[in-house]
């Protein structure tokens, strides 16, 4: 009488690690059949984990109903699909060992709430309870990907290789548009050179381009950058005290003073001695010693703001 309970206690063993094999035969085949993403009911998610399994798996929980009206996830569906598809090329013994699996909210509400889970989406990887692949700490809580790189399926594939046997052979598809759009811009390029080649090989423009870089170069511009200095002060302040220290918008007035004393310099030595008028001459030399005298007086006066000592002033 005593036979038959113990014979039954000793087939115990058996039974579970038949149910086990049948459960991974059927995860096997649910995942074969849908691009390596097995799409879940209450049904399979108990089964994808069952308490002896003796694989690993990452589930993503969603809710692509158009009601739930949830567009993260419908956005994040397509990379998730995507790093399940490539992880089903790889060689069987390590594909069966891990897999890839959705439950949408409206097939599985009752998982939802069993896990308390408040929003989509989100991707639990569950490790291995037994065999080989369980953790050397014992740990069998699941471990939630962080979405700090975005929807991308590169930084998915990336992480989520850390929980499968070998890592996974994502490879990010061919950016057509990026071709295309550079092949466009190329095209514009080539066709305008021929309309703004004579622009570009004018000696004016040029010159206009070295003038004004070596004004705004001389009047701090790189110090400002360098040192990550303001455009102003924090009361309006645009001059900063002492040699030292420089606000952006000295750079802008430093250099249109500089600027407009370089053009009545100009004037001067250029165009003033050749015109034929001795009134137009006279005023136009009465106009540009008049600019450079007001320009060097506000020059001086910044200077003096600068550093308080200077004694010397010229009109300002």
């Amino acid at each position: 009488m005593l036979l038959l309970p113990f014979l039954a206690l000793l087939s115990i063993p058996f039974c579970i690690a038949g149910s086990a094999d049948a459960a991974h035969e059927k995860l096997i085949k649910l995942a074969a059949s849908n691009n390596g993403v097995i799409k879940l009911d209450e049904s399979t998610f108990n089964l994808l984990l069952t308490p002896n399994r003796d694989w690993s798996a990452s589930i993503h929980f969603t809710a692509l109903d158009p009601r739930r009206k949830c567009g993260p996830c419908k956005e994040f569906d397509p990379s998730f699909n995507t790093v399940g598809k490539a992880w089903s090329k790889v060689p069987a013994e390590h594909r069966n060992a891990h897999f890839f699996a959705t439950a949408d909210f409206d097939n599985t509400m009752a998982v939802f709430q069993k896990l308390g889970l408040q929003s989509a989406p989100i991707v639990q990887n569950y490790p291995a309870i037994e065999g080989p692949r369980k953790p050397a700490n014992g740990r069998t809580s699941p471990i939630v990907y962080d979405f700090g790189n975005g929807f991308d399926a590169g930084p998915l594939a990336e992480q989520l290789s850390q929980f499968t046997p070998i890592p996974i052979p994502y490879k990010a598809p061919f950016d057509y548009a990026r071709i295309a759009t550079a092949a466009g811009v190329l095209l514009v390029i080539a066709s305008g050179v021929r309309a703004f080649l004579p622009i570009l090989r004018s000696r004016w423009l040029w010159a206009a381009g070295t003038v004004v870089t070596s004004l705004v170069m001389t009047s701090g511009f790189m110090f400002v950058r360098i040192r990550g200095m303001p455009q102003s002060g924090g009361n309006g302040q645009w001059i900063a005290p002492g040699y030292q220290n420089q606000f952006g918008q000295e750079v802008q007035v430093v250099s249109l003073v500089y600027g407009l004393l370089a053009a009545a310099f100009l004037m001067l030595t250029v165009v003033t001695p050749y015109q034929t008028n001795a009134a137009r001459q006279r005023l136009q030399v009465y106009l540009w010693s008049g600019v450079i005298l007001v320009m060097f007086s506000v020059l001086i006066s910044l200077f003096r703001v600068k550093n308080r000592g200077y004694p010397f002033k010229l009109l300002l």
